[in-house]
């Protein structure tokens, strides 16, 4: 099947590539004229696990090319995927002026029938509206279906999870919106929930909304058993092995970041709101979250005392291992805060680097956690990447000034980590 993808974001482009892997054929447009050219070039604009041979491996074979306008993507793809960003609004909602733009060009566009399909995440009801612009600027007669396909993609295992979803929702109008998402998909073999278009926009917002509320459950209990003296690794441990909760997402730590949970739920509590629902839990787990990264900032400030003028190593700034993404880390905050405080902070990350270089003026970025940890005072574990797993800490130990290390993901064994001289502190345990 004819494939079009308009926006090449992460979302975009991993879509894009998956589909092509399985046997379609994939145009991917993008305004960004420089993103299309390296992507033309093999060069990929992000860092995905095997997303830069799998785009390769496609674009030789023929089945997923680059470039053109949002015009051509109409003209080439039978189903039109929309996959531009939705940055949260000032109210906490998602400014959909993106999807509202592109909406008007496909509907200036159309010829023979379409499937609009939005990928992107987006408020319920945005279906409505792509619909009702789509019919306000089309010419009259023209044949198209609107639906909604959400992504539950993570960053760092896009691809697996692209491929071999858990489930593929797809929310549809019509039954030949249905027919051509289940001919799409085929490939896949994956588990098809139909529905209508407002519960698949919602089926996104509400998973994502309940990941973090796990979250920052896991983080109030990390309050908790510091207070007691117990463990939240053993607590989450003992209540993860209970069928009905399971153990994923109940990891303590800084909080959540990156680029769909904080917007998301956010999002997802404004939605609500205007909708004439007080979702009050989501707002308790925005405060929680923040709640996690001040807790961190203050065993900082207990181990130093004074911050300012301190040498300080951060260890990791995306917001989670395996990807290059800063956008809303929790690392990135830290490592401002600290900064702000007049501290000196040296950092790394094994792929963040050169983004980070970008938008942390005030601090120097190196290129190894030895380097990071050269004469400082106190090292801060804030991405749990496996590089740090296999860190040699008794050589980071002897190029510190002083061996302080605090743990914002509990990835060390704190026994260990004493036992070889260090000062250490983690997150909800003794």
């Amino acid at each position: 099947m004819n494939v079009s993808i308009i926006g090449t974001g992460h979302v975009g482009l991993v879509t894009g590539a998956c589909l092509a892997e399985r046997g379609h054929r994939v145009l991917c447009v993008d305004s960004d004229e420089k993103k299309i050219r390296s992507l033309r070039a093999g060069r990929m604009p992000i860092y995905e696990p095997g997303l830069q041979a799998l785009v390769r491996r496609n674009a030789k074979a023929g089945r997923l090319r680059f470039g053109g306008t949002n015009a051509d993507a109409v003209a080439f793809g039978r189903v039109v995927f929309l996959c531009v960003p939705t940055p949260p609004a000032a109210t906490g909602g998602a400014d959909l002026s993106f999807v509202e733009a592109v909406s008007r060009e496909i509907a200036q566009s159309l010829g023979d029938y379409r499937l609009v399909v939005e990928k992107s995440t987006v408020p319920v009801r945005t279906g409505e509206h792509v619909r009702r612009v789509i019919t306000k600027y089309a010419r009259k007669g023209r044949d198209f279906d609107v639906a909604s396909n959400p992504e539950f993609l993570r960053e760092g295992a896009a691809i697996e999870d692209t491929l071999r979803p858990d489930r593929i929702v797809i929310g549809v109008e019509t039954r030949r919106a249905e027919m051509v998402l289940r001919e799409l998909y085929k490939p896949f073999g994956a588990p098809i929930l139909v529905t209508d278009i407002k519960s698949a926009e919602l089926i996104k917002h509400a998973s994502n909304s309940f990941l973090a509320l796990k979250i920052s459950y896991a983080n109030a209990l990390a309050a908790v058993c510091e207070k007691a003296g117990a463990s939240v690794t053993e607590v989450a441990r003992g209540v993860g092995m209970d069928r009905r909760i399971g153990p994923h997402f109940l990891h303590a730590g800084i909080g959540y970041g990156g680029s769909c949970f904080p917007k998301d739920v956010a999002a997802f509590e404004a939605i609500s709101r205007e909708l004439g629902y007080d979702f009050a839990l989501l707002r308790e787990v925005q405060r929680v979250n923040l709640e996690a990264r001040e807790r961190f900032l203050k065993k900082v400030e207990e181990e130093l005392w004074i911050v300012k003028g301190k040498t300080i190593a951060a260890l990791g700034l995306s917001f989670k291992p395996d990807t290059d993404d800063l956008r809303d880390s929790v690392a990135v905050a830290v490592v401002r805060d600290l900064a702000a405080m007049g501290a000196r902070v040296r950092a790394y990350d094994p792929r963040a680097g050169e983004k980070a270089r970008e938008i942390l003026e005030d601090v120097t970025i190196c290129g190894s956690a030895l380097e990071a940890c050269s004469r400082a005072d106190c090292a801060l574990l804030l991405t749990e990447w496996d590089e740090f797993r296999r860190l040699d800490l008794k050589r980071v130990r002897k190029v510190m000034a002083h061996a302080t290390l605090i743990d914002g993901r509990n990835l060390f064994d704190p026994d260990r980590v004493r036992q070889l001289g260090f000062t250490y502190r983690s997150v909800g345990r003794p």
